[in-house]
């Protein structure tokens, strides 16, 4: 009988101590999502979207245990030319308005490697979710030499179809295809 309760706290005590996801938060001026696409066979042309917010519950240990959340206003795209920001918002488009916003909420996780995964969410633009595969890395993750609370930065990519989220517009002249290439950095949050 002693053995047997024993052998229960220790296995309470031991799944205590496991680790538990932890709540980061994004740093919005070092997190970017840059998007590319083909221009009617003679360009590749750039946009990103900057200064977004969201959280990422990461536990270290546990890769396939974390979750990422993340959410940025349509009008916050950035082109290099404000006349193509203008006709991306225009009903064309995206018909954005304030508020109009592009989400991404993970649904699971697949650790591929000692620093890469395969992230499955579900993308959210222009009235249409759609699940989407981001092949992610762990930069690292460690005490930011500057801020000296821990901190965390994952790169991602994927591709997507335009047309898929309708905003297809002159589509093939302008390829559907868009890569996309993403970069965060996220803070531990206060307790």
């Amino acid at each position: 009988m002693k053995t047997t309760l024993l052998a229960a706290a220790l296995a309470t005590a031991a799944s205590a101590a496991l680790a538990a996801p932890e709540k980061y938060i994004l740093d919005s001026s070092h997190s970017q999502v840059v998007f590319t696409y083909n221009h009617l066979g003679f360009s590749t042309t750039t946009g990103m979207f900057s200064g977004f917010a969201g959280e990422i519950m990461f536990d270290q240990e546990d890769p396939a245990a974390s979750s990422v959340s993340v959410s940025m206003p349509v009008t916050s795209m950035l082109t290099g030319w404000e006349k193509r920001e203008e006709h991306f918002m225009s009903e064309d488009f995206f018909g954005a308005s304030d508020g109009d916003l592009v989400t991404f909420t993970s649904t699971g996780i697949e650790v591929t490697g000692e620093n890469t995964a395969k992230i499955t969410g579900d993308l959210s633009m222009n009235g249409v979710t759609k699940a989407v595969v981001l092949d992610a890395k762990l930069n690292q993750a460690g005490e930011h030499p500057m801020a000296g609370k821990p901190w965390a930065g994952f790169d991602a990519t994927t591709t997507l179809l335009r047309s898929d989220f309708n905003v297809g517009k002159f589509a093939p002249f302008v390829g559907d295809e868009v890569e996309l290439k993403i970069s965060v950095e996220a803070m531990k949050a206060e307790e």
